[in-house]
This record gives structure tokens, sequence and C-alpha cells, in this order.
């Protein structure tokens, strides 16, 4: 993900004695001119930080009191604090001599004063909460703590904790570190913190921050390790065990059978996304997504209203707790392949840019990204795309061997299970195709695969149980009956060898057409398979293409009856009803 914001501690982080470290000052005018934004998250009291540090300018924000007041040096903004302390918890710390300091919105005493301090709270009965930050303990409301205050702030300036880091050293820096999406404990600070963090930062003080900062300017991306607190839960395999995706770091790729499961998949690991604060857009080619509205800060365009002007989507993706699922299923074909190719360049820009949205979901992602111009649509690089297909072998190559995760529901086309293994052959090992086809045809509704390029399959293929979704699951009632294979592959109606004309170019025309061909013409086809196997080749609807086979098998000449055994097929396995009726 894209690195936008640092958040950095003060005291016993970038400084030592109460005084900012020189070299951390110039390290981050450095992120500053190179448009990262910097926020200070510190407990002092603000005018007492003001005091050591001097003029604030050199942050875009300061979030001080431990959460409780935020501030913005360059235009003097500061939203309304926490509450004050209560003015009779005030005066009881002075009737006890106990030596305090009071801000805007906590108080902050020697830690050794806790117990008294504590006694008086439950005296009061007051709704304030103890947070130690080093010798010093700190009175403040509930709910208040770095993280809440590096949030607000972040909102204000529309930007994301998923695109931050966070640096800090004692007790009170526990919840900014979780906050951020890449949390760093200097290697000098509280051991419980280092524990927790993603990573330790080696040295012996401020110096080695600075040379930390200095090595982030000079990155556009999060730097690694890859957080392993942030994944999304599949499933459980056979064992029990679970296994859950890294939110970043990767292009997924999500294939199968059509009605296999894939959109179910692809919705799960949408939900946790959106509910752990992630900003989503999914492309939804056939309507399979808008059950996610139900979510908070999902936001669904299309259907039946006019498709958002791609200018119009990119400025709903501006805010970072705003997802979207653009519903094109009421677009002719060709329309909704233009507008992914309209569409798609301006979400890697914006994404290039703002590091919104997380990530970028390519339903149906064989109809569109194919062609040899595909790197002028996507920017694989920023590695933020799930693509989900029924026909994998269709993708560009580029697409293809940049997809590093791959998660496959019932796979029942040989072809596209060779070309799976194909992608994981360096770490599959020497399985047989056969047994590939064996496992992945295997797989029922509620069941898909990790394959071995995953990097949490650790080189195995992890057969898995998929977990309960939130929202339901929505599939649109004509899906794939409408959408027009390409010339020269549709169904030509024939009779002994010489066409009549007619041509099927979609599976809603063809049995309309059917329905009203000559007898013989339908005759003719079915004892040559030629429905079958138009339907495996042409749609590779395995499952299909092996109801109609069987018909055709048992044909004893009776068209009519055919007729309406395979118009049956067809509406069964789609869902199909009359346009008029949708």
């Amino acid at each position: 993900m894209k690195f936008r914001v640092l958040a950095v501690d003060y005291d016993g982080t970038v400084a030592e004695n109460d005084t900012l470290d020189p070299g951390v000052r110039g390290a981050l005018a450095d992120l500053r001119r190179r448009d990262i934004v910097v926020v200070l998250v510190t407990g002092r009291i603000l005018d007492d930080l003001r005091r050591v540090a001097g003029d604030l300018h050199f942050v875009d924000a300061v979030v001080a009191e431990n959460g409780a007041v935020i501030e913005f040096p360059d235009t003097g903004y500061a939203p309304t604090p926490s509450p004050p302390p209560p003015p009779g918890f005030v005066e009881e710390l002075r009737r006890k001599a106990i030596a305090h300091h009071a801000g805007r919105s906590i108080v902050e005493a020697d830690a050794g004063e806790a117990p008294r301090i504590l006694e008086i709270l439950r005296r009061l009965e007051l709704p304030l909460v103890l947070a130690f930050n080093r010798r010093r303990v700190m009175v403040l409301p509930q709910a208040v703590s770095k993280a809440t205050g590096l949030r607000k702030a972040l909102t204000i300036l529309r930007l994301s904790p998923h695109n931050a880091v966070g640096i800090g050293d004692a007790e009170n820096d526990h919840e900014l570190l979780r906050a951020c999406e890449v949390g760093v404990a200097v290697e000098w600070g509280s051991e419980a913190l280092k524990a927790s963090a993603d990573y330790v930062l080696p040295g012996e003080g401020p110096a080695a921050v600075s040379a930390y900062i200095r090595g982030l300017a000079n990155r556009s991306r999060l730097p690694v390790p890859v957080s392993t607190r942030r994944r999304l839960l599949v499933g459980h395999q056979d064992n029990g065990q679970p296994l859950a995706l890294a939110v970043r770091g990767r292009n997924l790729l999500i294939a199968g059978d059509p009605r296999s499961g894939k959109s179910w998949v692809t919705g799960l690991l949408c939900e946790q996304l959106i509910l752990n604060g992630y900003s989503v857009c999914i492309l939804d080619p056939e309507g399979d997504y808008v059950s996610l509205e139900a979510l908070p800060g999902v936001v669904v365009f299309g259907g039946a209203d006019p498709l958002p002007r791609p200018r119009d989507l990119l400025r709903a993706l501006r805010h970072p707790d705003v997802s979207v699922v653009v519903d094109l299923s009421h677009a002719p074909q060709e329309e909704k392949v233009e507008y992914m190719r309209a569409v798609l360049p301006s979400l890697a820009a914006l994404r290039r840019r703002t590091g919104m949205p997380h990530r970028i979901v390519v339903d149906e992602a064989h109809y569109f990204l194919h062609e040899p111009d595909v790197t002028d649509l996507l920017d694989l690089n920023l590695n933020s795309y799930t693509l989900v297909t029924y026909r994998a072998s269709k993708l560009h190559p580029d697409v293809l061997a940049a997809s590093h995760g791959i998660i496959v529901t019932c796979e029942s086309d040989p072809h596209e299970v060779e070309a799976l293994v194909e992608l994981c052959r360096r770490c599959a090992g020497q399985m047989p195709v056969a047994e590939w086809e064996r496992l992945l045809g295997g797989l029922v509704i509620g069941e898909a695969v990790a394959l071995p390029i995953t990097e949490e399959a650790g080189g195995e293929t992890r057969r898995l149980r998929l977990i309960p979704r939130l929202t339901p699951h929505v599939r649109h009632l004509a899906k794939y009956v409408d959408i027009p294979v390409p010339e020269g592959r549709g169904f030509v109606f024939s009779r002994d060898g010489v066409p009549t004309g007619v041509r099927a170019q979609t599976l809603r025309a063809f049995i309309a057409i059917l329905d009203r061909t000559s007898a013989d013409v339908v005759d003719g086809h079915a004892r040559r398979n030629d429905f079958s196997r138009w339907i495996a080749q042409v749609f590779g609807d395995y499952p299909l293409a092996k109801t109609v086979r069987r018909l055709e098998e048992g044909y004893t000449g009776q068209v009519s009856d055919l007729v309406i055994d395979l118009t049956q097929a067809v509406r069964a396995r789609y869902d199909l009803v009359e346009t008029s009726q949708a």
C-alpha cells in the first residue's frame, strides 16, 4: 500500500531530555516535501509541548494529551477537545497534595501517585481512566487514546491509517501502533511494545529514528515486513486450522466454474476489508455484490441508474472510509467493456496518487483483461487487485504472472485446470494434472482450495471449508445469458452442413431461436452433439454441457421434447427469466 502518513511519538522516540533531535527535524521536513503527512502524537499537554519543541510547524498535525487534543499548526485549527478534567477531581488532587499538571482534557502526575489517584476516582465515581507513560501517569476520559486522536486528525485530512507508519517507545503507544498499518517500536523502548509491534527499529536513540525516516522518504510504499496481524480469514482446513490471507502485498486471483462460489469468496474477503476500515472499489458486471451496501460506508452506483462518470467515482473514493460497488448488470456488454477501459486506468492513477482505494476488485475479469494493452488498464505493480474469473486461461499472460495468490472454487474444465497448475508449477512439485483435476473438480459449494503459489499455503494445496458471510450473496437473475460471445463463436444453425443464416451470440438468443427452429435442423445438431460441444468450448460451462450431452444421448427423435428439456436446462442453470420480468 502507498505510504502517505507518518505518525510519530515525541519523548523517547524523536526527543531526548525534552529536545527534538535535529536530524529528525530535517528528516521530517524531507518527508513533507515528498507529500507525506507527518503527525506528532504525544501524551504531552499541548502548552508543555510548545515549551520544549518550540514552533510546531515542522509537522502537519499534532495529537496531544494522549489523543484528547488535536491541532493543525499551519492553520491553527483545533477541533473541540475531549471533556476537561472535572473540577472536583482537580480540587481533590490539590487537597491531597498530589503534584499534578492539568491540560485541556487530561491530568498528569508522577506514576508513583497512581494508587492514590485511583482511590480518588473510585470514591468520586468518575468515568476516567489511567494511562502510564514511563515515569508519568495520565488521567483521561474513557475511550480516548493516541489512536482515537490520530484517526480523528486523519479523517479531517481525508487520509487513512491504513496508509500510515506509526513509531513509538512506551506503554501509551500500543494503540498508536495498532491503529497504523505498520507499527514500529524502537529497540530502546518498552519490551511489551516491541513484542506487539510489526517491526523493531534497531539503534540507541533518536538518531536511529532519523535514519529510518530518511529511508521511508525514498519509498512510495509501506515498508516490509507485511503486517501479520492484518489478515482476512477464508476458511478452515480439515484439521481445523484456519487459513487467513495477508491484507496487502499481492494481487489475488479467484477462479472456478460458473456458479461455483467465486463471488461468495470475493464478497467474504471484501466484507472483512470494509469492516476493518479499508476502502474497496468493486467493478461488478453482474450485480453480485450489491448486498455489501448493508455494511457501513458502502455506496452502490449503477444498476437501474446511469453508471457514474469516472470523475464522480474517483471523487467518492477520495474519502478513506468509503467503499464503492459499481453495478454494471443493466448495461449491454459493449458498454461494460467501454466503461471498464475508461475507469480502470483512472482508478490506478488515483491509487498511485492517494493510496486509495486500498483494493480494486474486477469480476468477470476475462471479458476485460485479455487484450495486449492490459498494462494500460492496470498498474499491476500496485499489488492491489482482486480478479475474479471462470476463464483464467483467457486473461493476458502479464495479468496471470502478476497473481501471487490464487483461490479456486470447483473447476471442472481440464483446460482451466491445466492453466492454473502451470501458474503454480514452480512451487507445486510434480503432482500429475489428473490428480489436480480430481481435486479441483471434486470441490462442492462452500469449499475452495488455496493453491501453492499463495504464500499462506506454504507451498501446498490447502482445501478449505469457507467461513460464513455477514451479508447475503446476490446472484443476478440473468447471469451470463446476455453476454455475447466473440464474433465467429456464435452457434450457427445449419441444415445438412449448410448454414440457415441464423446465428445465436448469447445463451438467451440460443434458447429463443431453438424454440422456433425447424425440427430437421434441431434433429441434426442433436445427433451430432453440437449443442453440448458449443456450450463446453465457447462458454466453458462444463456442468451445463454435461447435462445437455445427456439430453442429446437420450434423444429418441422427439424434437419438441428435446427443445423443452434444453430450454429448462439453461433456465435452471442461469436462473433465466424474461427481461420484462426481471
